[in-house]
């Protein structure tokens, strides 16, 4: 692997052993059947619920807030059910990586083409709207077998998980843009391109609006908007799921008509509608394990932190 950044250490460095042994035994792994690796991605989950503590934390807050029908008993339930699946996507993740297409050939169907296919007509490039469901990179592989599609993306932290990320992404994507390459979207929609996008992550307030997401106000990027004007392209949902039977479910919603409507915050609740839409599908396939409502009017991570605060009060109380 050759270094694209001079100031940066090679990649032998001691500084990424850890990456190493990480990414080597998940490639290991990743030999193993696929019923195997979905049984360890299972193990693997149900382990993380009981050591990862602060990430429980986290998506017992999360879905607190975002399913407040549920009771105590149902909630525990779908958290652990959460880890799970987190677990699994682990291993779903090497597997678009590195195992053989042709393992999910007969596993996987998609729904709703004609939408896409009214939405490429147009000329204009089409924006695929997307989510982080546990499923993330194995959903861009499953899709990459019945329509090319382009991602945009951030850098990671870390560069050899960036590179191993960039070069094992390339399977299946036509190519992975950094999402402040503004030049390369517009040129891709020009060419129109499909371009996957999900903008379901708290990026801070700054560029972003106040939305309901499952009825919580959520730090919500504009940059949606900016990215339909661009050239005028038509946006549409991508839902993704494993199904009961380990199969693979995808299915492309409406598009999402009219949009931009002239108001950045009904613009961010109409996108967070049609994210909180494909989730309800199976809300334990999504990635709560991150904080969504990290940015708060009263404080970073104030609704994690009161939380946090309530249990150490019951646990004083009950002392």
């Amino acid at each position: 692997m050759a270094r694209k950044d001079q100031s940066q250490p090679p990649y032998w460095h001691p500084r990424f052993g850890l990456t190493w042994l990480g990414m080597g035994l998940l490639w290991l792994l990743n030999r193993l059947p696929y019923a195997g690796q979905l049984t360890l991605g299972r193990t693997f989950g149900k382990i993380l619920y009981l050591v990862a503590r602060g990430r429980r934390h986290v998506v017992e807050v999360n879905v607190r807030l975002c399913f407040p029908e549920l009771d105590a008993e149902k909630q525990r339930h779908l958290t652990r059910e959460i880890f799970i699946n987190n677990g699994i996507g682990v291993f779903e993740t090497a597997m678009a990586w590195w195992s053989p297409k042709q393992w999910f050939r007969h596993r996987t169907v998609l729904k709703g083409r004609e939408h896409l296919d009214a939405a490429l007509a147009r000329g204009k490039g089409v924006i695929l709207l997307g989510a982080h469901f546990s499923t993330l990179d194995l959903g861009g592989l499953l899709f990459s077998e019945f329509y090319p599609v382009d991602a945009m993306y951030r850098r990671h932290n870390n560069p050899l998980m960036e590179e191993i990320i960039t070069r094992s992404r390339g399977r299946y994507f036509g190519q992975a843009i950094e999402r402040s390459d503004i030049r390369s979207v517009i040129r891709a929609l020009r060419k129109n391109h499909i371009i996957w996008y999900a903008p379901d992550q708290d990026f801070g307030i700054k560029q972003s609006v106040y939305a309901p997401f499952f009825g919580v106000p959520a730090a919500t990027i504009t940059a949606t908007t900016r990215l339909v004007k661009l050239n005028d392209s038509p946006i549409l949902m991508l839902a993704q799921h494993r199904l009961p039977d380990d199969s693979y479910e995808l299915e492309l919603l409406p598009v999402i008509e009219p949009f931009p409507s002239g108001n950045e915050e009904a613009d961010a609740t109409r996108i967070n509608a049609e994210l909180e839409r494909a989730i309800r599908k199976d809300p334990a396939q999504y990635m709560w394990v991150h904080k969504r409502f990290k940015t708060h009017p009263r404080g970073k991570n104030f609704l994690y932190r009161q939380a946090a605060d309530a249990v150490d009060v019951h646990q004083s109380d009950s002392q």
